[in-house]
């Protein structure tokens, strides 16, 4: 497909204009950021793992009724998806106390919580993404009482898939965030899951040994991001693997 005009570039994507009205191209980069990008490094790879893997959780959500802008990968670092006006809130689904929970109410991680707590920030990277109440969101225009509670819903769904599908292949999924888009079809409109779903987005625990397979690997140092997010794909059966030159692994298409 031929590179079309870029629409937005944020730290990890790239938006193009789509084939067609109302579509837009994804291109993942293999830039890694952290702690509001005040951490960077580019890891080779890590575009292509977070393409496929997405795509894999996104096809899962539209299989089981819960819709999703993603309509086909492209090829190994695009895919085609639905255009949607983003809602400025990061939905985040805390399963375990980790990260910046645990720290501000003195918990430690790994303790897991009575049920799915959901948190709201405010999309604002020169604010650091602030926690906002729903009184906020609501007063502020960002998103309906209606919409909250089909986007809570939302989310408790897609937390139910991923942590079951997550737990088959013995990882906790300790946390994540998603975004809601709103999705026009004339004058109807829906919520759908909208920006990616990744080990960059969600916090993913070893249930035996407690290993990191997450962007924490790349937040506290704690070693290769690339093998981490390889060993997500590999346990989901998401992409073949093949050996390559000094027995690192190659990604195949």
């Amino acid at each position: 497909m031929a590179r079309r005009k870029k629409v937005y570039e944020g730290k990890a994507k790239i938006l193009y204009e789509g084939p067609e009205p109302g579509t837009l191209v994804q291109y993942f980069k293999d830039d890694a950021t952290a702690f509001n990008a005040e951490k960077k490094a580019t890891i080779e790879g890590k575009g292509v793992l977070n393409n496929r893997l997405s795509e894999f959780f996104m096809n899962g959500l539209n299989n089981i009724g819960v819709p999703t802008h993603f309509i086909r990968r492209i090829n190994m670092r695009e895919q085609l998806i639905r255009q949607v006006e983003i809602i400025p809130l990061e939905v985040i689904v805390r399963n375990f106390a980790a990260g910046s929970m645990a720290k501000r109410l003195g918990m430690e991680e790994g303790t897991q919580l009575p049920r799915p707590i959901i948190e709201f920030s405010y999309k604002n990277d020169e604010l650091g993404d602030p926690l906002v109440p729903e009184e906020y969101i609501i007063a502020f225009g960002w998103a309906s009482q209606q919409d909250l509670d089909d986007i809570v819903a939302l989310a408790l769904r897609v937390n139910d898939f991923m942590s079951g599908m997550m737990m088959g292949v013995g990882i906790r999924l300790v946390d994540f965030k998603i975004e809601i888009g709103r999705a026009w079809d004339g004058d109807f409109m829906r919520l759908i899951v909208a920006d990616e779903i990744s080990p960059d987005s969600c916090r993913l625990w070893d249930i035996e040994t407690g290993q990191k397979l997450d962007k924490d690997v790349f937040r506290r140092d704690l070693g290769s991001l690339t093998d981490a997010y390889t060993e997500v794909a590999r346990r989901l059966g998401v992409m073949p693997t093949s050996t390559g030159h000094g027995g690192k692994p190659t990604l195949v298409n």
